[in-house]
């Protein structure tokens, strides 16, 4: 099934929310939204190649998978250089996609065949992508805007630990006492890497 990529999806979905508030969309949730725009893209282009294979993963494979992504990030963040070509960008992207699959996947469960169609996968990853930029909203409003004074090495530790803490939940099976769930670390995942993405974006601006 072809795929209708919309570049501007997320920007238009800001803009109108902007007007209906009778407010303008702030310098954050733009580069929130351009900066998500482009993880939706290549998600989308993978549904069109994979459809939503990812539906068959279970949740402990899909916290070693984003592991590997963030340990990939600070490897390279501490070496200085990699092999393989890829830089830590596409990584980050990774994070953000991999952290809206683990969400469905918490919401739907997993399968043992692909179950959805890619119409309704994105349909899903907007949904998500939504839920994470409110959230990122009410964060920004109470914390000021600090992330933009933090290292990007410092979103790479804190997604690393996030995933520790996942990894914990899942071997108690979520019966926390105090903690937040596995869904409100996966959002804060989402939301740090797409803070690496603006940062990354921004520094390469300024060069």
């Amino acid at each position: 099934m072809k795929i209708e990529i919309n570049l501007a999806f997320h920007t238009l979905i800001i803009t109108f929310a902007a007007i209906m508030d009778k407010r303008k969309p702030t310098t954050t949730e733009q580069q929130f939204a351009t900066a998500m725009n482009s993880c939706r893209t290549l998600f989308a282009k993978k549904l069109h190649d994979y459809s939503a294979s990812w539906r068959i993963l279970r949740p402990a494979s899909l916290t070693d998978q984003l592991f590997i992504k963030a340990k990939r990030i600070r490897s390279i963040e501490t070496k200085q250089c990699t092999l393989v070509g890829e830089g830590i960008q596409p990584e980050f992207v990774a994070l953000v996609n991999y952290g809206i699959i683990g969400l469905i996947q918490l919401d739907k469960g997993y399968v043992d065949s692909v179950d959805m169609t890619n119409d309704e996968a994105l349909k899903l990853y907007d949904q998500y992508a939504n839920d994470a930029l409110q959230l990122m909203l009410k964060k920004n409003h109470d914390y000021d805007e600090a992330w933009r004074q933090m290292r990007i090495s410092s979103y790479t530790d804190i997604i690393l630990t996030k995933l520790q803490r996942i990894k914990e939940l899942e071997d108690i099976n979520e019966q926390t006492l105090v903690s937040e769930g596995i869904d409100a670390n996966y959002m804060d995942i989402i939301n740090y890497a797409v803070f690496a993405l603006i940062q990354m974006t921004e520094q390469k601006a300024d060069k």
